[in-house]
């Protein structure tokens, strides 16, 4: 998220400026990058990172969480031990502790559990930190509580991590708590998960009971937003499978955790597409100089880019990028540098600099998922500070949605929300802010809630898409008639006789998802399926529909809104008539789908993400859409200068780049079996 727990306050470190030595440039000073920069063709030294030592490595921020005793403080204990991350005085003070608590042996989870309740009780309470680093990676790690009571500590902690270790007690198998940190590392964005269950020596080395717990958690992942998911059996007490491999268990055939954590890639967490640079701080120290200082939220920028200064929306060109090591000729996240403008316009803190074909939405009320963290519940229709980015507003929540069972993942109504509680909100703003989709852009798309009375952080939200005004904030889904004229006919056969004429229920698969991540390659795979088992079917495609029903259309927010309409329109008709029909449209707007789906009808309407990185699309790119989209050719396009709205709960979750779109394919039919659509 859009905050780093590790510091407090906003950090500032030095930039170098020719001739004037050091001033405050703000953030990361860009070593350790989440990414290799080589890359993307520029040398470290060019891009601002240090060219010595262990600070080129790459940087991998993960968390650990789990149930209460799961193992998580030993655990890290346990790698720092064995990578050699523990100086000698360290390790004496450990022993010399450990034996005051009368542990029978050195107790590693002493160098994460620093306070005294900690080592008295034998549990997390508040987050710590550590950092350590192999010959390939530089890590800090987050030991985030487990206990219910310290949820709000897990979000704190795990808000700026890449991955999550999710400790399972091999004895206990999977618990409320275990479910409960997997949907907040689903929340936050973590785009990686390692499921390490503990203790494995406590039950024999079992395969049978790894596999078994397997199974459990990848039932409910399977509802979750993570698309890499690894599991691992160590013993954190005995070393097994943490660092190297355990000869107890042979029959397990994947890496040890710190392999694993090593090498996993994490090049494609960064985005690189949307340049966004929220100004913190004007640097003026005399008359002959005048920078930016803040750091990148995503993208990349370099001297002459022509970038937009917002809200106010005035145009200019990037004349230098100064850095601590001089100037730069290349710029990405998350470093932090000083921007010079070749004009001199007003650009003040809390402005922001993007490129004038990709920028943010601007708005004052938006829908988010919220997570509260203050002792007193939220207070509806009452005045909060916001702070999102470099920016300071005040704003209330004006509508409480649904609060979010952790648990089972259902919607709950609610009055309020309490400590720890999960829930939509509609927040109202004073004034309009510049803001992405959080899973399009970590940093541009969280703010934290802060209480204008006591000036505590109360809350962490996380924002998903515009408010829609309509009367109680709900949404009509009620299809009108055009004119007071028309009625609709009925036939004098049911949609009962068509099914067992048919040997089939109607409904309608739609398939959503980035252009080039495989949408209409299993659809027409699964046509042919259905085909060949004697179901009538037909695919509808975006291509083929806009060459002749939608032809009249473009590509605007309010011409995509149509086309879908229609579509649906469609859609609706081929299922009166009895057939299964498979709709590939990218339909990047949630509100569009929703539409789509009230039109349909809530039980024909199966949703599917097909899901592929923008950077896999871009490489496939069939049809040279996103090459002329960057070249400008194209205007609004999704993914480049168009946002996509990920489905929130897809009915089915289709991953082209681990599976084949053969196997997408497969799925989709079995799910159709097991929904009894194949069988009237």
């Amino acid at each position: 998220m859009g905050w780093d727990p590790t510091t407090e306050g906003e950090r500032q470190l030095p930039a170098q400026v020719p001739g004037l030595g050091r001033v405050p440039a703000g953030g990361d000073d860009g070593a350790g990058l989440p990414f290799d920069p080589e890359a993307l063709g520029v040398p470290v030294e060019e891009a601002g990172g240090p060219v010595s030592g262990s600070s080129k490595m790459e940087l991998l921020r993960f968390a650990t969480a789990g149930s209460v005793d799961d193992g998580k403080s030993t655990l890290i204990g346990r790698l720092l031990f064995d990578s050699r991350g523990i100086y000698e005085d360290q390790l004496s003070a450990i022993e010399r502790d450990s034996k005051k608590l009368n542990r029978d042996e050195i107790d590693l989870a002493l160098v994460t559990d620093g306070l005294m309740a900690e080592r008295e009780q034998a549990i997390t309470i508040d987050v710590a930190y550590r950092s350590f680093s192999t010959p390939r990676r530089r890590f800090i790690i987050a030991d985030v509580p487990g206990h219910e009571q310290y949820t709000r500590n897990m979000v704190t902690g795990a808000s700026t991590a890449s991955l999550a270790v999710i400790l399972i007690d091999a004895r206990q198998g999977v618990l409320t708590q275990s479910k409960r940190h997997g949907f907040i590392a689903s929340l936050l964005g973590i785009p990686h998960l390692v499921v390490a269950i503990n203790k494995m020596d406590l039950v024999g080395y079992s395969e049978e009971v790894f596999e078994r717990i397997r199974t459990e958690y990848s039932d409910f992942a399977a509802r979750l937003r993570v698309s890499d998911i690894t599991y691992i059996p160590i013993s954190a007490l005995k070393g097994d499978n943490v660092v190297r491999p355990s000869r107890k268990m042979r029959w397990y055939r994947g890496v040890p955790l710190l392999l694993h954590l090593e090498n996993v890639y994490i090049g494609g967490d960064t985005n690189l597409i949307d340049f966004r640079f929220p100004v913190q701080y004007v640097l003026r120290p005399n008359y002959d100089f005048r920078g930016y200082c803040g750091q990148i939220a995503s993208g990349v920028v370099r001297p002459g880019d022509e970038v937009m200064v917002l809200p106010s929306g005035r145009m200019t060109r990037v004349k230098s990028i100064v850095s601590y090591d001089g100037n730069l000729s290349y710029a990405f996240a998350p470093q932090s540098v000083t921007v010079c403008l070749e004009d001199e316009i007003d650009v003040s803190r809390g402005d922001m600099l993007v490129h004038p074909k990709n920028v943010p939405h601007h708005d004052r009320e938006i829908e988010a998922m919220l997570v509260w963290l203050g002792e007193k519940p939220l207070r509806l229709n009452s005045p909060y500070l916001i702070k999102h980015t470099t920016n300071w507003v005040r704003g209330s929540f004006n509508l409480l949605h649904y609060r979010v069972n952790p648990d089972t993942l259902r919607r709950e109504e609610a009055a309020d929300l309490r400590l720890n509680d999960i829930g939509r909100v509609a927040l109202r703003l004073f004034r309009p802010i510049l803001w992405d989709e959080y899973a399009r852009n970590r940093q541009t798309g969280s703010f934290v809630v802060i209480d204008p009375m006591t000036h505590s952080t109360v809350g962490a939200g996380m924002i998903i898409e515009r408010a829609e005004q309509k009367d109680g904030g709900q949404r009509d889904t009620t299809e009108v008639s055009p004119t007071p004229k028309l009625t609709r006919e009925e036939g004098l056969v049911s949609r009962e006789q068509r099914a067992r004429l048919l040997g089939q229920k109607a409904v309608t698969v739609w398939l959503t998802g980035l252009s080039g991540s495989g949408k209409s390659t299993v659809a027409k795979l699964l046509e042919k399926r259905l085909i060949e088992e004697g179901h009538p079917c037909f695919v509808l495609d975006g291509d083929n529909v806009r060459h002749g029903l939608n032809s009249d259309l473009g590509f605007s927010r309010t011409d995509r809104k149509e086309n879908i309409r229609r579509v649906a329109q469609v859609a609706r008709l081929f299922n009166e008539a009895g057939f299964i029909v498979i709709a590939a449209f990218i339909s990047p707007y949630r509100a569009d789908r929703s539409e789509a789906r009230a039109i349909i009808g809530e039980q024909q309407f199966i949703e599917v993400f097909v899901e592929a990185s923008l950077a896999v699309c871009e490489k496939r790119d069939p049809k040279g859409l996103y090459r002329r989209a960057r070249s400008g050719a194209v205007e609004e396009f999704t993914g480049v200068s168009a946002p996509y709205e990920v489905p929130e709960n897809p009915d089915v979750h289709l991953n082209t780049e681990v599976n084949p779109a053969e196997e997408g394919a497969e799925r989709l039919l079995g799910f159709l079996r097991e929904r009894g659509i194949l069988e009237a």
